[in-house]
């Protein structure tokens, strides 16, 4: 998940904030957080990579199914059915139980370097998603207040992903798999909901017309 997503994208811009739409909802959460649970869980239950692949696996597409039998939008259990499938394509190709995450963590390797890219280059991300939500265009780039506010936000923004490494990483070398499931499931969506709401806070006075004056009443 990145803040190019369009509901966190809405949810920066926004006059208020929700964390519960920052979650997409409990639904939202429990979709996002059950295929992990259930990958850790079979693997402390069972071992080995194929049990908890497949569970998780299983896991999702039974969220599919019911998000389309309920009509409802897929596009978050979508995202969901690719991660979940590009990590167990990565643990049959090593043999590994651990091979299921490398996939996240070279995501969010990608997503900082990308983050921090746009803040040297002083494009940083949070400033281009308030100019669009805000249809300001690049303005804010001008102003030297919106400028340092974008780039503290972005920093943020670049604070999930270093986080998650840090966190991942070491797990990931010392093959602790049942702790680097953990951890990804509590650096994941809470921690980026709470991002989030930390950069709403900072860009809130961006792109935002002031509040017109009280006007005295006529004598």
């Amino acid at each position: 998940m990145s803040v190019g997503d369009s509901r966190a994208a809405r949810l920066l811009g926004g006059d208020q904030f929700s964390f519960a739409d920052a979650v997409g909802g409990w639904r939202g959460l429990l979709e996002s957080a059950a295929p992990g649970i259930v990958f850790v869980g079979a693997f402390i239950g069972w071992g080995g990579w194929l049990v908890p692949v497949a569970a998780s696996l299983g896991t999702v597409a039974v969220l599919a199914i019911v998000r389309a039998v309920q009509r409802s939008a897929l596009t978050q259990v979508f995202s969901g059915v690719l991660g979940v499938g590009v990590g167990a394509i990565w643990a049959w190709r090593s043999g590994d139980a651990s091979g299921y995450f490398v996939p996240g963590l070279w995501a969010n390797a990608a997503y900082l370097v990308g983050t921090l890219v746009t803040m040297v280059a002083r494009w940083p991300a949070a400033g281009i998603v308030i100019g669009l939500v805000h249809g300001i265009g690049t303005t804010w780039r001008r102003d030297p207040v919106a400028m340092r506010l974008s780039q503290w936000a972005t920093a943020v923004l670049a604070s999930v992903f270093a986080v998650r490494l840090a966190v991942e990483l070491p797990l990931y070398f010392a093959d602790e798999v049942a702790a680097l499931g953990t951890a990804k499931l509590a650096l994941g969506l809470p921690l980026f909901a709470l991002a989030l709401w930390l950069m709403w806070l900072i860009v809130r006075p961006v792109g935002r017309k002031p509040e017109p004056l009280d006007q005295p009443p006529p004598t």
